[in-house]
């Protein structure tokens, strides 16, 4: 007689089971795998800030040079959010440099030469970034002509009007109001203490504001059945961000609270975070960059998202020239030079494809930050500036590099 023998059959790769067996740092690997693109970057800031921290003898994130930080890339920051928008369209901008420069010349001439109140100066310095990017947008969107040649004109074009408005002289200075936008921090309220009360309690809102917007994503991607990571992997996650928040925070009240530009930046993440993760208009954007043909199709109005994240593009390069302009008390020809290098690059690095479609607003973000901190630790350190742009061009190829490597493991 034959003996029947019956096995028990293997569990599937996601299975409960399978999971508790598997160790901790197996599953923060596979995380990691599946996350490359979004967590890569992360871990390159993280490892950069320790590198500097050691270098630098602790210099790097004493709590006055972290707010210089803040300040001296705030309008980086703000140029990277608008470029990673347009490279997800698919497209590039080159203008955005010397558009910076000639809002800046602008603004110098209604302020200083024509007396005009800054808040009215700022108003139609924005919208004169408006109707440039529209400009750019209408001839990209509606007559056809590559985002390239376009905005290579327009970079022309913007720095030659630079140099007219300003006769080839440096204006300044500029209002008070406005100089206490680029280089002015948050009030003190509350009783006295060893930190900056208004900074402390804005951190803590801010914690919870992540925790509850981590739990919400977590929960939508069980209710569409999506993957999502294990319990133990979320948790350390929340508490990394958490101790990240928690740390800045506790950085910048310690010397003269948040930055009022740093909440500027804070308002444009969350409001081009949500509009490019949950808004129609974001999911189009996506869409034209990663498949043009296909969102057509889908009903998608191309040339319009076109005109629209080109006319955003030169709000931004607006807000950035003021920004920049009141930081340094002054309107320079010489402005904004090399600014649109920096923007891409920083969109790049984090994140974005050089085939559109892909990217985040969060890491337009950590990509500037990068710059930021190899920029600021490399000055402390004492690195000339050539080594210093050889440094970031090879921080940059490594992270298209990287991108390449991914899709094509992905397309394997």
């Amino acid at each position: 007689m034959s003996s029947e023998v019956t096995t028990k059959p293997e569990a599937p790769a996601g299975a409960p089971g399978r999971e508790k067996g598997r160790g901790l740092g197996t599953m923060l690997l596979d995380a990691v795998r599946q996350n490359s693109r979004q967590y890569g970057m992360l871990f390159a800031l993280g490892l950069i800030v320790v590198l500097f921290q050691i270098w630098t003898g602790g210099d790097l994130l004493l709590p006055r040079n972290v707010s210089n930080l803040v300040l001296q890339n705030s309008y980086i920051l703000i140029l990277a959010i608008g470029m990673m928008i347009v490279i997800i369209a698919g497209h590039i901008d080159l203008s955005v440099g010397s558009l910076t420069a000639l809002v800046g010349a602008v603004a110098a001439v209604l302020m200083v030469q024509q007396q005009i109140p800054w808040p009215v100066a700022v108003a139609l310095t924005l919208l004169m970034g408006a109707a440039a990017g529209a400009l750019q947008g209408f001839f990209i969107a509606y007559i056809g002509i590559p985002s390239f040649i376009v905005t290579l004109a327009g970079m022309l074009l913007f720095r030659g009007l630079t140099e007219i408005f300003l006769d080839g002289q440096t204006m300044g200075p500029f209002p008070s109001g406005l100089q206490k936008v680029a280089n002015g921090f948050l009030p003190e309220v509350g009783p006295a203490t060893n930190y900056h009360n208004l900074t402390l309690l804005l951190g803590l809102v801010l914690i919870v504001f992540v925790i509850l917007q981590e739990v919400r994503d977590r929960r939508r991607q069980r209710e569409f059945s999506l993957q999502e990571v294990p319990p133990t992997l979320f948790a350390l996650k929340l508490a990394a961000l958490v101790a990240v928040i928690l740390v800045a925070t506790l950085l910048l009240a310690s010397y003269k609270g948040a930055p009022v530009v740093l909440l500027i930046l804070a308002a444009l993440l969350v409001g081009f975070g949500y509009v490019m993760r949950n808004a129609v208009a974001g999911r189009h954007v996506y869409a034209i960059g990663g498949n043009l043909g296909a969102a057509k199709l889908s009903g998608v109005k191309d040339k319009r998202v076109t005109f629209a994240v080109f006319l955003n593009m030169g709000v931004l390069a607006a807000l950035a020239g003021l920004v920049f302009a009141a930081r340094f008390n002054a309107a320079s020809p010489k402005a904004g030079i090399n600014f649109e290098l920096e923007a891409i690059a920083a969109a790049f690095i984090g994140g974005a494809s050089m085939s559109g479609g892909v990217g985040t607003v969060l890491g337009a973000i950590i990509g500037g930050l990068v710059l930021g901190v190899l920029n600021n630790g490399m000055n402390l350190v004492g690195v000339g500036t050539d080594w210093q742009q050889v440094i970031k061009g090879l921080v940059l190829l490594a992270a298209v590099g990287f991108d390449v490597w991914n899709k094509r493991r992905a397309g394997g």
